[in-house]
């Protein structure tokens, strides 16, 4: 059957139709002319006397196509061709392809990037940008519209601007017998084939559109997976910071620590924790978790722990620290509104120095809260505790210091021998439970690890089967970032789990 269609686009006189349904049919060996769209052979070579008309208003859409049989969608052809003559032979060849081609037409890049951009009805429908097209023909003598007309300077003007406002688009390129040398320099450049003029039939045509949109899609696949890749890199080093390896030697302790990733994200969120022993005994450890998601509070994470261990190192402590943490935070974010969640504990020597020689003896940690969860402290003949948040200060970032509001004062905690310690980030407690909402809370997350802990699990053990549990708890894994530490006094030599 024939070509069909004569939904002209203001301006477009001349050209065939501006949306034309070329279908399989008779063989044609002469070009297609349909009712108003003949008009007679325009010389060449080109001058601006054979440009079919000036106005650049962009072509109507139209309607799409039926499908054809089995269900198959005729492939949306954008072709950007200014001069009639070889518009008809290329609706000639689309007639002859084999292959059901829907046929838009454009005469210069200005109307097709205006029917390439994609309307906001298919972004909500979650297709891409420039989806309403499978396939782009570019004349290459057709104009260029060039914002920067000193750019052209290779021939290859039109395709480098189409391939900037298009870049997701396949891209067939035509030039003349004399151009074949810039048909492959513009595949080089970017677009996925060529074809001359006047040696095009309608099955070279149909390979042509076939090949280019399966090596654009080819080429997608191969940069999501690059991305990927790098998206794992990124993950790791992040990982490496946030998650560091403590410094506690010599402090006869064992400290076990998991980390979950949210399931909305592939980076890590910006949760955080470390732990040290200084020259004089005393443990020092943080966990904090600062709002938002993505790679820019994971490198804010980042920052905060190196500086809280920094700071340790050079000798503050208590609410100097926090205040000097607080005016990090506020230089390195990215808006005023991130801020971040921290607890910190201060664990002064039990004895004439930690290790075996503290065995029996009772210790003593200042606990400091910045609108963080209070961790839980374990025993074994009794359920778990949750330490004081009477003292909580605002998380840092959301009161500025120097007006007093902002102020984090200490909470003394006496540990009992064999004292073990539970921190943890909110991720951990804002799971639900079951279908409804509500949530685990911090007397939920008690109770579930007083049943592990009766059922005999410890360490490692006891953190893995207590987040399995929440995860189950919540019918799927948890939404937020969960980072768990297990502090535990341990008079044999320091255990990492």
């Amino acid at each position: 059957m024939p070509a069909t269609g004569d939904g002209r686009a203001p301006g477009a006189t001349g050209l065939p139709g501006a949306h034309d349904g070329a279908r399989s049919g008779r063989a044609r060996n002469h070009p297609i002319a349909t009712g108003p769209t003949t008009a007679s052979p325009i010389p060449h070579p080109r001058s601006r006397a054979s440009r079919l008309g000036d106005a650049p208003a962009a072509p109507a859409e139209a309607p799409l196509e039926a499908p054809l049989e089995g269900g198959a969608a005729p492939l949306r052809l954008l072709v950007i061709e200014d001069d009639l003559s070889d518009a008809q032979l290329i609706k000639a060849a689309a007639a002859d392809s084999g292959t059901s081609i829907e046929l838009h037409w454009a005469r210069g890049l200005d109307q097709a990037a205006a029917l390439l951009a994609a309307p906001a009805s298919a972004a909500r429908r979650g297709r891409g940008r420039g989806a309403e097209f499978d396939c782009v023909l570019l004349d290459l003598a057709s104009p260029a519209d060039l914002a920067h007309p000193s750019d052209a300077s290779d021939g290859l003007e039109g395709l480098h601007e189409l391939l900037r406002r298009a870049p997701h688009t396949p891209v067939v390129v035509l030039t003349d017998a004399a151009g074949a040398e810039l048909g492959a320099a513009a595949v080089a450049a970017g677009a996925q084939d060529f074809l001359i003029k006047h040696e095009t039939d309608g099955p070279l045509l149909a390979r042509a559109l076939r090949y280019a949109v399966e090596r654009k899609r080819a080429d997608e696949s191969q940069r999501r997976l690059v991305e990927a890749e790098l998206r794992g890199q990124e993950n790791a080093r992040l990982q490496r910071h946030l998650l560091p390896t403590p410094l506690l030697d010599g402090a006869g302790l064992s400290f076990t620590r998991r980390y979950r990733p949210g399931r909305r994200r592939a980076l890590l969120g910006g949760d955080f924790y470390d732990a040290v022993r200084t020259d004089d005994g005393t443990v020092h450890v943080v966990i904090g978790d600062v709002c938002g998601h993505g790679p820019d509070e994971a490198a804010l994470g980042v920052a905060l722990r190196i500086a809280w261990r920094t700071l340790v190192f050079a000798g503050l402590t208590g609410e100097t620290l926090l205040t000097t943490l607080q005016h990090v935070l506020e230089h390195e974010r990215r808006s005023d509104e991130i801020f971040a969640t921290l607890c910190m504990l201060v664990i002064e020597p039990g004895g004439s120095d930690a290790g075996l020689d503290s065995l029996g003896a009772r210790e003593f940690a200042r606990l400091y809260l910045a609108g963080h969860p209070a961790p839980l402290l374990l025993g074994r003949d009794h359920r778990p505790l949750t330490l004081p948040a009477d003292f909580a200060g605002p998380a840092l970032g959301l009161l500025p210091c120097h007006d007093g509001g902002a102020a984090w004062p200490a909470h003394e905690v006496e540990l009992q021998p064999g004292w073990r310690l539970l921190l943890y980030t909110d991720g951990l407690i804002e799971g639900r439970v079951g279908a409804g909402s509500r949530r685990l809370g911090q007397d939920g997350l008690a109770d579930l690890i007083a049943d592990h802990q009766t059922a005999g699990l410890t360490r490692g053990r006891l953190i893995d089967s207590a987040i399995a549990e929440v995860e189950e708890l919540n019918g799927g894994a948890l939404t937020d970032d969960v980072a768990v530490l297990l502090l535990e006094r341990n008079p044999v030599q320091l255990i990492l789990g």
